[in-house]
């Protein structure tokens, strides 16, 4: 009945936002000494002294605000440390789209005491190529970690082991701040406190300007940087309560003075996370292994840089992003087989890490005369090293423990050089060049002393996984009326040398181009098409090539595959944007992706181990050509003033052809050709009701449909969150509770019959209450530099598509 409800008020909303008006207001705002735009200014609309709507510049200083009735308004544009302009329109028939043109704002004294204009609520703003959410202060973004507040994202989801999928597919390029990290996704999640975001983007057919790596797209995680003038900060910290209390804390400040600018961001969280689950052999062995796992970690994150504004045509910013995390694990696993307990065992599994996770960057960004035409080099570098020791005692009935220990060293290095050209041509046409340039570098060490493995090259393994990447991308596009275009391509020269223990085990080298082309249709303010076809590639992973074990259990080792080859994927999306009153918007897209040698998860028996046909190899495979298609819908719409919603479904349908083992009556097993068609659908409904000024309430609910797979089917999940805040101190002071998963409903459930017949279920800890508070200070106007993030949510230029 739960979900019923969920469903009947998630479509019955989509299909009540009707109301239309027909009128709009747009400008642009700058600073009167320095004539640079004013982003993030608050545009105020009031009809009789009454605030009807209203509005806030982007990075560029413009705004427009639509639907509005055909009425007279007093316009307010309002800025702390500048004096507030008040403007009368009157829209009518013959005038229904006034554009207020330059709006210039002159600077007033500023002092403590007055408000910072921030983002209260969560937004979703569907841009040309891209997903915006940015993060407010509201439920929706409540949480400890980036890994736990990104399911209530649409088109996102994350497994009960952190790893992350969009639209279903987990070929997913995770960014922070615009730039690769070298490390896991799973991990990264993990290690970034929630609220030091700022916004997550999510670009699901990249043009050829962006890497053409990730077949489901990118995720971009941008975090803090503030660029006020003055001193200004922002605290938060949370408590979450499951079965230990877990912390989380930030702290993102800045001092702007002059032509320089101070910025920084730090955060942590600890605690302790509990996962249990069975899996269960319903063959003739008929055994039953029970795991339960603990993860004790800690988790710290530093961003520190300076801006240097030399003067107004070239900007200079360095920054440096700062991970650590170090945390033990342990994971006892118990065996009981029905036929013969004298086979019963156990294992305890002790996991200690260490992770250090650096970024160095450095950027220049030059502007020419004309508006729109720069130049801009970026390098970044960046370092990832992770050790881990682990102690494994197994003990079997009434026999001695058997004991061994692994130990491993992972490093990894990245240089990456950017060249980037923007040059609008005319009013209509604009050019976009750039060349880059990475060099990745990996480094993996093992060693164990288990005598149970008869080779000694496996009991201690040497490998390296290097990549040389050379690109050049070139895009031209043209706006009309109401049609625009892109036309791009990205060559790109890419070598790779895998080597294990000396001995060369993987080599390619190949050069290809990855074309892109974007069209988009504004019937009118209120309606807009967009049309895009991109190439793109997956290579192997270092975790998805390493021969070294990622986990190891007396029935399961997982591992990758050195032999793996890239998948290429062709995606054609078509997506539609329609714009309601007072806000609110809905957002609809279907895609359909073409996969060749799709690289996916298998398990087989363990050929390795002939006298145990129990033991079980969890790798990766590349699969037959395969496709993909899928819906997705969002929106946004406020039903009165005190109660807004935001409901969201996708859908993913991907055909898959793979190879399977299957276990013969003998123990032995032949492998087989199955293919499969996975389903999968999602449904969240985000609803927020606002009590007064202060108090608000949130509910979110969030179904995940059961899926087939060629080698598992999983079954459904679902949950209902609820929350309240409450602020104080002039809005400069928030507090927060969440409840997550009520009715602790949340499991992950599956069954297979290949190689073996089975099924399980695993649950973590998904029923806890969250405690936070938020608190902002300093009185500095917002003066944000415009520098030129790669791979950020700004526009490049004014003509075009960008």
């Amino acid at each position: 009945m739960k979900l019923k409800f969920l469903f009947m008020l998630l479509f019955g909303s989509i299909m009540t936002m009707t109301a239309q008006n027909p009128g709009s207001i747009s400008g642009k705002i700058i600073d009167k000494t320095t004539k640079e735009a004013l982003p993030y200014v608050s545009i105020v609309v009031k009809e009789n002294g009454t605030v009807v709507t209203g509005g806030i510049t982007e990075d560029n200083g413009s705004f427009t605000i639509k639907n509005l009735p055909l009425k007279s308004y007093t316009v307010e544009v309002q800025f702390m440390g500048y004096k507030t302009q008040t403007k009368p329109i009157t829209l009518t028939d013959a005038e229904k789209n006034i554009n207020l043109g330059t709006i210039i704002l002159v600077e007033e004294a500023t002092t403590l005491d007055e408000v910072n204009i921030v983002k209260e609520v969560t937004t979703i703003e569907q841009k040309i190529d891209r997903k915006v959410i940015t993060v407010g202060r509201d439920l929706t973004t409540v949480g400890g970690t980036a890994s736990e507040i990104m399911n209530n994202i649409p088109s996102v989801n994350v497994d009960q082991d952190g790893k992350i999928s969009l639209r279903g597919n987990s070929n997913v390029r995770v960014l922070v701040d615009g730039r690769p990290t070298n490390m896991d996704p799973a991990q990264l999640l993990k290690q970034i406190p929630s609220t030091s975001i700022k916004k997550i983007e999510l670009i699901t057919n990249p043009s050829a300007k962006y890497n053409p790596e990730g077949m489901s797209g990118i995720i971009n995680i941008v975090l803090h940087k503030n660029a006020n003038d003055g001193f200004n900060g922002n605290f938060n910290a949370g408590i979450t309560f499951g079965e230990t209390p877990k912390v989380n804390n930030s702290l993102d400040m800045n001092y702007r003075t002059g032509k320089v600018n101070f910025f920084t961001n730090v955060g942590s969280n600890s605690g302790k996370y509990f996962n249990d689950g069975f899996v269960q052999r319903t063959d003739k062995i008929n055994s039953r292994q029970v795991l339960d796992i603990v993860n004790d970690n800690e988790n710290y994150l530093g961003k520190f840089g300076m801006d240097y504004y030399i003067n107004d045509k070239n900007t200079l910013s360095v920054y440096t992003n700062q991970n650590y995390n170090n945390g033990t694990s342990s994971i006892g696993t118990n065996i009981f087989y029905a036929s013969d307990p004298t086979k019963d065992l156990s294992q305890l599994s002790n996991f200690d890490s260490d992770n250090t996770n650096n970024t160095y960057n450095l950027a220049y960004k030059h502007k020419f005369e004309k508006e729109g035409h720069t130049l801009d080099f970026e390098g970044n570098y960046n370092t990832t090293k992770s050790t881990q020791d682990v102690d494994y005692t197994t003990t079997l009935v009434n026999n001695a423990p058997i004991i061994y220990t692994d130990g491993l060293v992972d490093r990894r290095k990245n240089t990456t050089l950017n060249l980037d050209y923007v040059n609008p041509l005319s009013e209509k046409s604009t050019l976009e060049l750039g060349a880059e340039t990475r060099i990745i570098r990996s480094d993996n060490k093992y060693n164990s002393n288990n005598t149970a493995i008869t080779n000694p090259l496996e009991r201690s393994i040497a490998y390296t996984y290097d990549q040389d990447i050379y690109s050049a991308y070139a895009t031209f596009g043209q706006k009309f009326d109401k049609f625009s275009y892109q036309l791009g391509a990205r060559f790109e020269s890419y070598k790779v040398n895998a080597i294990n223990n000396g001995v060369s085990t993987y080599k390619d080298d190949y050069i290809t181009v990855y074309p892109s082309a974007y069209l988009t249709y504004n019937l009118n303010e209120k309606n807009m098409f967009q049309m895009s076809y991109s190439r793109r590639v997956d290579r192997p992973s270092i975790e998805q090539a390493t021969p070294i074990r990622e986990f190891s259990t007396t029935l399961i080792t997982s591992r990758g595959n050195s032999e793996l080859k890239p998948q290429f994927t062709n995606s054609v999306e078509l997506n539609y944007t329609k714009m309601f009153g007072k806000g609110s918007s809905i957002t609809a897209g279907v895609f359909y992706r073409l996969i060749s040698d799709e690289i996916s998860r298998v398990l087989y028996p363990n050929d390795e181990t002939p006298d145990n046909t129990e033991d079980q190899i969890m790798s990766f495979r590349n699969f037959d050509h395969n496709n993909s298609y899928g819906f997705e819908v969002s929106a946004n719409y406020r039903i009165f003033k005190w109660w807004d919603i935001q409901p969201a479904i996708d859908f993913s349908s991907l055909s898959q052809k793979g190879v399977i083992s299957i276990e013969q009556p003998d123990g032995t097993s032949h492998s087989s050709i199955k293919s499969i068609t996975a389903n999968a659908f999602n449904a969240r409904l985000n609803s927020n009701f606002r009590v007064n000024n202060r108090l608000s309430f949130n509910l979110f609910g969030f179904y995940r449909s059961a899926v087939d797979g060629v080698q598992n089917n999983t079954k459904d999940m679902y949950k209902i969150d609820s929350g309240a805040r409450y602020t104080l101190l002039d809005n400069k002071m928030s507090l927060s509770v969440r409840f997550n998963d009520m009715f602790k409903t949340m499991r992950y459930g599956f069954d297979g019959a290949n190689p073996f017949p089975q099924n399980g279920e695993f649950r973590w800890e998904s029923r806890t209450v969250y405690f936070g508070i938020n608190y902002m200070f300093g009185g500095g106007k917002n003066r944000a530099m415009q520098r030129k993030q790669r791979e950020d949510n700004t526009k490049q230029s004014s003509g075009g598509m960008f």
